[in-house]
């Protein structure tokens, strides 16, 4: 059993490759959790019968490989072939194709977030160098008080010897 995974929107070959005489009758059909669901049905060098659910997504080979355009996540599970010779005898093939998204959504939540942060330690920097400025200047003030003070002390010992 051939696993592919693929992302959305990509387009993916389910190939095969079956040995048989004469020429067969092609039938691929997919199975999910949802039930079976025949795609596509046909002989090599006749046209195809695509069901309506896949008719703009499918194209055909005649060596029995199918390719799936634009596929999604609903795409994902298993993908039966059969070929059927025309005495009756059958030949079974299953590929698992599983389809996963890129979630761009979750990058974006990311670089908003770190946007976000970039922003608050920007108002949290200027905000520490404010009370900087402002410690500084409080500091500088209660210093000229101090010497002030200070000088007066002294005037005032000299005063009194």
């Amino acid at each position: 059993m051939a696993a592919i995974n693929a992302t959305v929107e990509e387009d993916i070959l389910l190939s095969v490759a079956y040995s048989c005489h004469g020429i067969p009758t092609i039938e691929w059909k997919y199975t999910s959790n949802w039930g079976v669901q025949k795609i596509v049905e046909w002989k090599p060098g006749t046209q195809a019968n695509i069901s309506q659910s896949h008719k703009d997504r499918v194209c055909t080979f005649d060596n029995g490989s199918i390719q799936l355009f634009s596929v999604g996540v609903r795409d994902s599970g298993y993908y039966v072939i059969t070929v059927t010779e025309r005495l009756g005898s059958s030949q079974f093939g299953t590929i698992v194709l599983h389809v996963s998204e890129i979630l761009y959504e979750d990058l974006h939540f990311v670089a908003v977030f770190l946007a976000l942060l970039a922003a608050v330690a920007a108002v949290l920097i200027s905000l520490m160098w404010v009370c900087n400025k402002c410690a500084y200047k409080f500091q500088r003030k209660r210093r000229h008080k101090l010497k002030e003070s200070t000088t007066e002390e002294i005037e005032l010992q000299d005063v009194e010897c």
